[in-house]
């Protein structure tokens, strides 16, 4: 009934504590007995205690006071004092109902914002495609949602009650806040075992707390498989890629040797000296079959992959989200200038993206020794393409050193960096040069517009590849 009250409106309790009041008016003028009928006020202005300010409600108290003290016939020598307990009785009940009222009507909508805020967090944990765990401190499985079920392909509703270091063994080992006083809210990448015994790769985000029924560890579960499977089929064709052309230069120069050879050979043959010489024409034979060994080598190491269409500003993004932890590590103010339009380019998102880290690597060793480290990376765009300019504050490079040769004398290490990162870029028709006159170390990689629509594959690739080679 209290509910009920509370649930009304204004006008609703208004009128009822209107009829309340008039009622008893009407009682007390009419019926003559030796007491006052002023207490039953208490029961209107308990309704309009739900619903009316607190100076509503003293001046509701006053007219209930006055009403009593009009319709009561009797006269007492006690008149203003009992008017004055009547008043404080009557005021005291509306101001008391009126803070019960507000008390019960903000528990109520806590209680709804509750109920609504669990039914959400249900709904979204019931509907996420990530796996949600929660556990007790030695691993027994609380709680579990479908996406768990499914990741550990095991029956619905039955992992509750089981152990966690049956699928993630790594989880087993997180210490509980009662063995600690570290709490954690980390993450890892760890091992995972399904139901029927199949191993994945899992990202594990999981945290510790406290609970009145003991410690609880909680974990969010992504199957990573299928990005470690993605991220060494880049790697692996990175690899392939660099490795042809690795083949087509050596292929190039073991040509140029057998081209040698070879007229070496004719030299000999035409002088007559070893005419007849079985190991003379069997050299000639060896030297033929590795000309044309090279030849294939050189012809299929030149067909690369067809380059796609490719957002630059996403690339240099993903650039940015890897340099910055190196960049703040090592000092070095990291620059980036894009315009807010570019066009797609041409190119390979994987290759463009390791020929800037190489550039960017390069800029880096170089700027150990100086005290002001910079590395500034803009782009401009052209008729036909875009430019991204890359240039540091170290010592640039020595006049008259030779660039873009592999195995040369003086390289930090193997000298096939810019190598490759050239051979990259001029295998989907864009370019990588060094601009000496440039303050500091200058490199422009040029890259040409993507067309508006996919072009059949053509010579021009092969043709790319194979300046490459003979540069």
């Amino acid at each position: 009934m209290i509910q009920r009250i509370l649930r009304w409106g204004p006008w609703a309790a208004t009128g009822w504590a209107a009829l309340l009041i008039a009622i008893i008016a009407v009682c007390d003028w009419r019926i003559e007995f030796d007491a006052t009928l002023g207490f039953l006020y208490m029961f209107p202005l308990v309704l309009l205690g739900t619903v009316l300010g607190w100076w509503q409600i003293i001046l509701a108290a006053l007219f209930c006071t006055f009403l009593s003290h009009w319709l009561d016939p009797f006269s007492f020598d006690m008149q203003v004092p009992r008017d004055i307990l009547i008043f404080l009785t009557l005021a005291t009940t509306g101001l008391l109902s009126r803070g019960v009222s507000k008390g019960y009507r903000r528990v109520e909508k806590e209680v709804v914002a509750r109920r609504s805020a669990e039914e959400q967090l249900e709904f979204l944990i019931e509907s996420s495609p990530a796996a949600v765990l929660t556990m007790t401190a030695d691993g027994e499985i609380l709680l579990a949602n479908p996406a768990a079920h499914r990741l550990f392909a095991a029956t619905a509703g039955s992992l509750p009650g089981r152990r966690i270091t049956r699928y993630i063994p790594a989880l087993g080992s997180v210490p509980s806040i009662d063995e600690t006083d570290k709490i954690f809210r980390t993450e890892m990448q760890t091992r995972g075992q399904r139901e029927s015994g199949e191993v994945f790769l899992a990202d594990v985000f999981f945290s510790t707390y406290s609970t009145a029924a003991g410690p609880r560890l909680a974990a969010l579960l992504v199957d990573a498989s299928e990005h470690l499977r993605e991220r060494e089929e880049a790697s692996l064709q990175q690899l392939l890629a660099g490795s042809r052309i690795m083949v087509a230069a050596v292929s190039h120069e073991v040509r140029n040797v057998c081209g040698a050879i070879g007229v070496m050979h004719e030299n000999l043959a035409r002088h007559g000296v070893l005419a007849g010489n079985k190991d003379f024409e069997a050299l000639g034979s060896l030297v033929e079959t590795l000309s044309k060994i090279a030849s294939l080598e050189l012809k299929q190491s030149a067909r690369s992959a067809e380059p796609s269409r490719v957002d630059l500003r996403e690339v240099l993004t993903d650039l940015r989200i890897v340099l910055e932890p190196y960049c703040e590590e090592s000092e070095i103010e990291l620059r980036l200038a894009v315009p807010d339009e570019l066009p797609l380019v041409q190119a390979d998102r994987h290759s463009l993206l390791q020929v800037l880290l190489n550039l960017t690597k390069n800029s880096q060793r170089a700027m150990e020794p100086v005290s002001r480290k910079l590395i500034d990376i803009s782009v401009t765009t052209r008729p036909d393409g875009v430019s991204v300019r890359i240039t540091d504050s170290g010592p640039g490079i020595p006049v008259g050193q030779k660039l873009f040769q592999p195995l040369q004398k003086g390289a930090e290490t193997t000298g096939l960096g810019l190598y490759l990162s050239r051979a990259f870029m001029r295998s989907f028709r864009g370019d990588l040069r060094h601009d000496p006159a440039h303050p500091g170390c200058s490199f422009v990689l040029e890259l040409a517009a993507a067309p508006e629509r996919e072009e059949p594959a053509s010579s021009e690739t092969e043709d790319a590849a194979h300046k490459t080679l003979t540069a």
